[in-house]
Formats: structure tokens, sequence, C-alpha cells
């Protein structure tokens, strides 16, 4: 699992759709709001914890698609797919992949960007810690797209349709954590929520990858 996950990691960097497109994204969508809504201070406080998630869940989307794709054009996943190896470790070792390329990094680089959006300094580290829940559950969901879309051509935008809707809990979840915390309220209830999506989805989705990549490679 180790080789893998060393392996993936490099591939990810070295094919350019790793956390350096990710951020940039991410950083476009920050920067662009405040001309689509005005410079007003006080409404990009109000706002700033929404589009902070909303600009996150994209950015993740990015790199979605090449999970499985790239290993099953060159024939890789099948040979993984007989390894010893089970298919359920194959999907939590590329899930964390993910996770470590684009989720740490856009975790890591909320902090600065929230200071673009005014967010209220109170709000900062439940945007960090709220981030850092819930974004292994988009690369965990996000796997699961992927193995359901593994075989088909330009699955891209079949992709996004089947993973955006089950972001959406994780969306509700972290975002209203970070504006409890914005606003100096009580955020145990958002944060349980946001933490019991996550872990649902490391126990639950690995399985039903694993079954989707079995159909797919039939």
């Amino acid at each position: 699992m180790i080789g893998l996950l060393y392996r993936d990691l490099k591939l990810a960097i070295r094919a350019g759709g790793g956390f350096g497109l990710a951020l940039a994204f991410f950083l476009i969508v920050i920067v662009l709001v405040p001309f689509g809504v005005g410079p007003q201070t006080d409404i990009l406080a109000k706002i700033a914890p929404g589009i902070l998630w909303v600009g996150a869940l994209l950015a993740c989307l990015l790199s979605l698609d090449r999970l499985f794709a790239t290993d099953y054009e060159d024939g890789s996943l099948e040979l993984l797919a007989t390894a010893p190896l089970p298919l359920e470790a194959l999907v939590a070792t590329k899930a964390l992949a993910h996770w470590l390329t684009t989720g740490l990094p856009l975790t890591l680089a909320a902090v600065a960007f929230s200071i673009l959006l005014n967010l209220p300094t109170p709000g900062i580290p439940w945007l960090i810690t709220s981030l850092a829940i819930g974004t292994p559950a988009l690369s965990m969901i996000g796997a699961f797209g992927a193995a359901l879309t593994v075989g088909l051509k330009r699955g891209g935008l079949l992709l996004s349709l089947l993973v955006l809707p089950l972001y959406v809990p994780t969306l509700i979840f972290g975002a209203e954590a970070t504006r409890r915390g914005a606003e100096a309220m009580p955020t145990t209830t958002p944060m349980l929520l946001l933490a019991l999506i996550t872990l649902g989805s490391i126990a639950i989705l690995p399985f039903a990858s694993a079954a989707a990549l079995r159909v797919n490679l039939r």
C-alpha cells in the first residue's frame, strides 16, 4: 500500500493536476467573489464560510476523473485488481493520495484565502478544522464516483453530476461549523455531523467502490 501511495503521489505531481491546479482554481474563485458581490467587508464576512467551502469543494472535483482512468487506460488497473492487495485497499489508498495532493493543500491554503474574504478571526481555526475533517469525505466520495464512471469515455461531466449531490451534506455542515465559529456560537453539532459523514464514507465507500470497479473490469 505504501508503494502504491508513493506511486500515485508522484503521478499526481508530475501530471500537473494535483495541488497546483486545485490551489490555483481555489484562489481564482476567492479572488472573483469580491468583484461579483462588491467590496463591502460586512457582506464578504457573512458569505465567507460558504464561499470558502464551495471553492474547496469545486477544487476537489478537478482531478477526480484521473483517479482510476489513467490506470484503466494503460491496463494497470487490471493488474492491480489481480494483485494480492484487495480492491478495497486500492480504493482507500487512491483516495488518500487524492486527499494528500488536493484536500490537505486546500486546507492549509484556506488560512491565507480566508483573509481575502474578511472572514472573522475566530472563524479561521474552525474553517481549518472543518476542512481537515470534511475534505477526506470529499476524496472518498469522489473515489466512489470515479469507480462508477471509470469505463466510460468522457465521463468527467457524468462524474461531477454523480458526485456533487453527495457532496451537499459535507458542504452544509462544514460551512455551518465555520459560520458558527466566526460568530462565537457552539459548533459541536455541525462538527460531529461532519465527522460522522467522513467516518461513514471511509467505512462504507471503499467496499462500494471496489464493487463498482469489479463490474467495470468484467
